[in-house]
């Protein structure tokens, strides 16, 4: 079913589809950047695809797609990338995570598990590919791939991937520092601490402090998701 105002079935719900992603979701930024990062050889981490961009990576042999977005958006980006994923044959994923709260007990349960049983190679994206992405890449690494959680935060949430840890979007980074803090020297694994009374997200997201630099930086100026 089509969402109200995007039927794809004709030129004029399709062009509205695409007006809205071009402009109300700034796809005209990622025209030619799509902040594209391998984690591991199975799984890359982009911003927000074209159905163009989707139909190169499945050319490339990825199998699945998995939005942080989350599903049942009724908005240019997701009626044309669902339609797009449907006639590439990509199994689209749909798992919303936010990028200024950290992720709830559940939530990072739940990942580990779909990092289990998805099919593979896949691509996973947000927006920007930078925060949310990032999150999902350090989990992924360290999840599923075994990786050192130091070295996977190092790798995943940074510059190189436009992660700005200075603004809301640092409460990502602030929720590793506690496990660092509190987990690790009791001898707990992420997991073991994310499932422990200790992990409390409500509690992290109340006591980050996001910086006003960053907060402007992220929130005013490149209106992150």
């Amino acid at each position: 079913m089509h969402a109200p105002g995007y039927d794809l079935s004709s030129f004029a719900g399709r062009a509205r589809a695409y007006r809205d992603l071009l402009w109300n979701d700034h796809a005209y930024l990622r025209l030619g950047f799509q902040n594209a990062h391998w984690v591991g050889s199975e799984l890359v981490r982009t911003n927000q695809p074209w159905p163009f961009q989707l139909r190169w990576w499945r050319d490339q042999g990825l199998s699945t797609v998995v939005n942080l977005r989350g599903g049942g958006y009724e908005t240019g980006f997701y009626v044309l990338e669902r339609e797009a994923c449907g006639r590439l044959g990509l199994e689209l994923v749909n798992f919303a995570v936010a990028s200024r709260d950290a992720p709830s007990r559940a939530q990072v349960n739940a990942a580990a598990e779909m990092f289990r049983t998805i099919r593979y190679p896949a691509l996973m994206h947000c927006k920007s590919g930078a925060d949310r992405a990032g999150l999902m890449s350090v989990l992924y690494a360290h999840l599923h791939l075994g990786q050192p959680l130091r070295q996977a935060v190092k790798d995943q949430l940074g510059l190189r991937t436009l992660h700005i840890r200075q603004g809301k979007t640092g409460v990502l980074d602030y929720m590793f520092e506690r496990y660092f803090a509190e987990g690790e020297p009791r001898g707990l694994s992420l997991l073991d601490w994310v499932n422990s009374d200790a992990y409390d997200h409500d509690a992290l997201r109340r006591d980050f402090d996001a910086g006003v630099i960053g907060s402007l930086l992220t929130e005013t100026l490149l209106r992150r998701e």
